[in-house]
């Protein structure tokens, strides 16, 4: 029969330190699993929580520069549905912002006395129209023309295996992945096959052992009629 013990993965621990030592060692393994799984549950929670993302801006040497992107989460106050900002690292309460550029996402701009601006770029399209700059320019078109001169040719010149091969490469290699999955779980229900009708061989012959060695313990069925006509001759 097959021992119980062999299917436990953790039968065979044992790397020295004794009954005691292995169980404390599978406690700490444990417990750092579980601290992980509670640190990652713990970060999906407060980047939920902490949801609206704020890039803030100020001008630094006369230049606009972003300086942090912060994070903040919503603060209700009172009962009717007002609410403010907590913004994380800087400890500042802001009242929530209308101006997206991005979904969920808030650029804001630090003045110089420190106050807070939620903005939203500019239309460069038409502060161009309204400072007369014309779109087109001879030299910009020319370069443009010649760029996509260049690129037509570069892309429609390309045969089968430089327009394909990184999706050919792609198939085959999960095609091979997959083939080699395949063999490796036929194969292993095989040997499982296998060892299941060792295991029963080797319990067969275990049995038989056990009898040859205590004869007395059973009587061979085939010699049994001879045992009673022999007490009945008597």
């Amino acid at each position: 029969m097959v021992d119980t013990d062999s299917l436990n993965p953790l039968s065979d621990f044992n790397i020295g330190l004794g009954t005691i030592g292995n169980i404390l060692l599978l406690f700490f393994i444990a417990i750092l699993v579980v601290i992980g799984i509670g640190v990652w549950i713990f970060l999906r929670i407060d980047k939920k929580k902490y949801r609206h993302i704020i890039p803030l801006y100020k001008r630094i040497g006369n230049v606009p520069t972003r300086i942090a992107t912060l994070r903040a989460k919503d603060i209700p106050i009172g009962k009717a549905g007002d609410k403010l900002w907590y913004v994380r690292g800087v400890k500042k309460h802001i009242p929530p912002a209308t101006l997206q550029s991005a979904p969920n996402e808030y650029m804001h701009w630090e003045r110089e006395d420190g106050e807070w601006i939620n903005f939203t770029m500019g239309d460069l399209d038409k502060d161009q129209k309204e400072a007369g700059v014309k779109y087109i320019h001879q030299d910009m078109r020319s370069q443009r023309i010649a760029t996509n001169n260049i690129l037509e040719q570069r892309l429609i010149h390309k045969n089968f295996w430089e327009q394909y091969k990184d999706m050919i490469v792609q198939i085959v290699f999960y095609f091979i992945t997959v083939l080699c999955m395949v063999i490796i779980f036929w194969q292993w229900s095989g040997i499982v096959e296998q060892i299941s009708g060792l295991v029963d061989k080797l319990d067969t012959v275990l049995l038989r052992f056990e009898t040859l060695k205590n004869p007395q313990s059973s009587i061979i069925p085939a010699l049994a009629f001879f045992s009673f006509r022999k007490w009945g001759k008597r």
